[in-house]
């Protein structure tokens, strides 16, 4: 049961943990924040696949489910290159396209498109191509994003992607309809801003 899984996650936790020294520490800390980012996704995208049958899609359970999806898959991807990069299976030096603040935005702007056509039309055939393209558009924008950083700011980055985790987990909360979740990820959301800020003037940036 669900008992058995959690075991079985924390037991995984920590045998990784155990074998993790102190210099490590930034890039596991960016895998397990692609673990999270993963779950706020498959959990989003399951909720639609239960309420959408069920014709019990709202506006606001649209909203959280595609803000999960966003946020998630941002912090997947970002994660994962912040991982390959601080573990040096990535180069450190930046890697981009051209305009990609443009190219970014222009992708981001697939979730508020999902979005509002998951409202205009809450059914499953609908949903499931919008929250594809959402998904498919924010893995992007995750990697590039994060690519575009050199190897001296990621420990930045994935304080950054630490506060995306945590507004992806209060979405879920919205979604689920679950106090705990909507100040666990409020908590972690703003303490990951405040510690991004605090690194930013920190290291002139």
């Amino acid at each position: 049961g669900v008992g058995g899984i959690a075991a079985a996650g924390a037991g995984s936790g920590l045998a990784i943990a155990s074998r993790v020294g102190p210099t490590e520490l930034p890039q596991t800390v960016a895998g397990f924040h692609s673990l999270v980012g993963a779950a706020a996704v498959a959990t989003a995208v399951g909720e639609f696949l239960h309420l959408a049958p069920l014709g019990l899609l709202t506006p606001v359970s649209i909203g959280a489910i595609v803000a999960a999806t966003y946020l998630g898959a941002i912090t997947t991807t970002g994660s994962l290159v912040a991982f390959g990069k601080l573990n040096g299976a990535l180069g450190s030096a930046p890697v981009s396209l051209p305009r990609r603040n443009l190219v970014n935005a222009l992708l981001s702007a697939v979730s508020l498109w999902a979005a509002a056509r998951m409202m205009r039309s809450p059914t499953l055939a609908v949903g499931r191509a919008a929250l594809a393209a959402c998904t498919a558009a924010s893995l992007f924008v995750g990697a590039h994003a994060t690519l575009a950083i050199g190897g001296a700011d990621v420990p930045v980055v994935i304080t950054c992607l630490n506060s995306a985790s945590g507004w992806a987990l209060c979405a879920e909360g919205f979604m689920l309809s679950s106090t705990l979740l909507t100040t666990v990820g409020a908590l972690i959301g703003f303490s990951g801003a405040l510690l991004t800020q605090d690194m930013c003037v920190a290291m002139n940036r």
